[in-house]
């Protein structure tokens, strides 16, 4: 099997239904979920797997979940089925309280940074946040986007932001906090 089929070459590319312009919000959605399971697939192997195998766990099925993701945002078809489920934003929100208990309590706002595991996932965070965007803004176009995507996608953004605060905590390494404010967080 070649890798290359030469049917993007006049800059259009497959939906599961259909075929669109490269550049279309719909594309643009999923491409930025697919640099997003890149960046994990950075942070995993950023973990020592002896110190962080439960987020490692955690990290490969939002990989699995992103593929969901991706392949709902990529159905055109007038019969959809989609993958992502709303347990899938259940678990991630007692996976956040979970971390969020681990990690010291927060004083001020903190800037991406620590060790470079954690510097990893606030990349993830962000480029969740971008991802959240074109999402929004494919819904705002009033296409056909199930809600659970965006939904998923916001949450997995508080994910990020708590992994790395525990990354730093269990390497006993200070996040780095925003010095040019007081304390914001009581």
């Amino acid at each position: 099997m070649k890798l290359y089929t030469k049917t993007g070459d006049k800059g259009k590319t497959s939906l599961m239904g259909g075929r669109v312009n490269k550049d279309d919000l719909r594309v643009e959605a999923y491409g930025t979920i697919d640099e997003l399971n890149s960046f994990i697939g950075k942070a995993i192997t950023e973990l020592d797997s002896t110190i962080f195998q439960d987020l490692i766990e955690d990290l490969q099925t939002i990989q699995h979940e992103l593929f969901d993701c991706g392949g709902d945002l990529a159905n055109v078809m007038k019969e959809r089925q989609y993958t992502l489920q709303e347990s899938s934003i259940e678990v991630l929100e007692k996976r956040i309280d979970t971390l969020s208990d681990e990690a010291p309590p927060l004083k001020r706002f903190i800037l991406p940074g620590g060790t470079s595991a954690a510097a990893t996932l606030h990349i993830a965070r962000t480029v969740t946040r971008r991802a959240e965007r074109r999402v929004v803004t494919l819904m705002n176009e009033k296409e056909d986007v199930p809600t659970v995507v965006q939904k998923y996608l916001n949450r997995l953004s508080d994910y990020f932001f708590a992994a790395a605060r525990v990354v730093n905590f269990r390497l006993q390494v200070s996040d780095v906090e925003y010095i040019r404010g007081g304390d914001v967080f009581k």
